[in-house]
Order: C-alpha cells, then structure tokens, then sequence
C-alpha cells in the first residue's frame, strides 16, 4: 500500500522526538494547510478540540467538530478536515513503536475501544466533570515536550497512558461492560487478521481456521456483536481499502484493481458497485469535487 498519499512523523515535524509530535492544534494547522485534504497516516493520531467548529471524517464518516470533543485514529485510515472559523486545541501524533521500549505489552494501545476499527468509538464528546482534567493533561504533555527535560518522553508516555486510561473508563461506563468477552477477543483478532490479509484471504473458512474455531462459529460471532455475516466483514473492509485507494489521484483504476488482487478492472468494478451503489471513478469524482468545493 506504499502508493497511497502518505504521511508520517517525519513530514510533520515540529517537536519530534523518539516517533512523537506534540503541538497546539491552530499553528499545527497553519503549518500543514495542505492536511485538509483527504490523506493516510502511518502513525496514531490524537487531537483534542478546544474550540472550533465544521466537520472532519475519518474513513469517510463524518463528525461535527465541537469544543470538548476528542478523536483517535490508527495507522492506515483516512482523514480529511474541513474547519469553519478559528480551531484549536492539541495534536499529539505517535509511532507504533513509541511504548515498545516501555511496556511489555507493544500492542497495549489497541486494547483501548478507541484506537480500534469502530470509527463511531473513536470520536469522543468529553462529559463536563471530564473536561478540565483532560485539557489540563493535554497542556502538561505539551510543557514536558517544550522543557525538553532529561525525563520528559517517558513522562509524557505515563501521562498519554493516563490519558488513555481516564477516556476508557467514560467509554467502559457509557455503554455499561465489564472486561472484553471472548467472542469480542475473538471479533478483534478477526477484523485484525482481516486487515493482515484482506488481498489474499477472501473466504471467512480460511479466517476460522487461522483463529481455530468453526466458520459457524465466526459467522454466529459477527452476527451477535455486529450484525452482520463473516463474510460481508471482510467484504466490507476490501471496500473501504479500495475507497481509502481511491482518494489518491495518482492511483489509476486498473493499479488499485491489481493492489486488491482483482482479476480484473472490470470485477472490481462490478464488486464496489454492489457495495457502494457507485463505480470507483463516480466515487473518486464524489471525493474530488467535495475537497475542490471546500
């Protein structure tokens, strides 16, 4: 996927250190105006909004902007912005391997419900009582990274983690769960494996077996926690790929056809028309247009 309009930690950089950038949202966002655009992040991403208004989406979702509002992307999603007025707030960018050295746990991140597939899980509207506190953690990891001091990367790894940690607990209460069941263990290490192997692995028998359970019992899984058969999960995830691809302009049909491991143009096509009830060059055009008119 190296094609895709790409950027990491390095084509920002303002403070960088050690796979992380750190900055008030506004002169973030004077600095890379060109970032309204729609473009892929190869690192975790995390903004709060202190003020502001307009729209930004994630893998083509779309969510109002309001103060108090916090959102987290993962490696490999899709973003675009379209702000009205003066915004600002605070960005914090990371690699995956900013808490490898720290954790024994590299993967801890994803155990949180936000750095996940579910885009609605990663838009959070703070609560009153939750406000301040997490503004004040947020101003405290930007004076650890302007100090520079000796210790500040690894204190400003303990403050993200109680960062994480104070956003998982409102979003564990809000929707009322205990700890993660089995079939949600099972459901994440299936969209996981899905996003591995999406290209060459298309049925859901395949997938049962990687995970070592019956394709029943996968399909009765999806079917519980989302509604939806095995197939059409991984299904749906080819065209969100191809949607992601399609937002690169550089990208002809054809090339994005052979990256998903389509025969041919014309099946592809077919296969996203289904889905989307559109072809990819009507949907790019949609794309296209939205970012020319804003």
């Amino acid at each position: 996927m190296l094609n895709t309009p790409v950027f990491d930690i390095g084509t920002l950089s303002d403070f960088r250190e050690n796979d992380i950038l750190i900055s008030r949202f506004a002169p973030y966002l004077d600095q890379h105006k060109n970032l309204s655009a729609a473009h892929r992040h190869s690192f975790y991403h995390m903004v709060l909004f202190t003020e502001g208004a307009g729209s930004h989406s994630i893998d083509f979702e779309k969510f109002y902007v309001k103060p108090h509002q916090i959102y987290f992307m993962v490696p490999g999603q899709v973003h675009s912005w379209d702000f009205e007025g003066f915004t600002d707030g605070y960005i914090v960018n990371f690699s995956s391997s900013f808490f490898q050295s720290f954790l024994l746990n590299p993967s801890y991140p994803e155990t949180f419900s936000f750095f996940g597939e579910d885009v609605k899980a990663a838009v959070i509207d703070l609560p009153d009582y939750l406000q301040q506190k997490v503004v004040e953690l947020f101003e405290t990891i930007v004076n650890e990274a302007i100090g520079k001091d000796v210790s500040a990367i690894d204190m400003i790894r303990l403050l993200m983690l109680q960062l994480f940690i104070t956003i998982d607990r409102i979003t564990k209460k809000s929707v009322d769960r205990g700890p993660a069941s089995y079939n949600q263990t099972l459901l994440r290490n299936f969209q996981k494996l899905i996003g591995e192997h999406y290209t060459r692995i298309k049925l859901p028998k395949d997938y049962a077996e990687l995970l070592y359970i019956t394709p029943n019992h996968l399909n009765a899984v999806c079917k519980d926690l989302l509604g939806t058969s095995a197939g059409e999960v991984i299904r749906a995830r080819m065209v969100l790929e191809a949607k992601r691809l399609l937002t690169n302009p550089k990208l002809n049909i054809n090339e994005i056809a052979f990256m998903l491991n389509f025969s041919d143009n014309s099946y592809f096509t077919k296969f996203f028309k289904k889905f989307e009830g559109k072809t990819p060059e009507e949907f790019r055009k949609g794309i296209l247009n939205q970012h020319h008119h804003e």
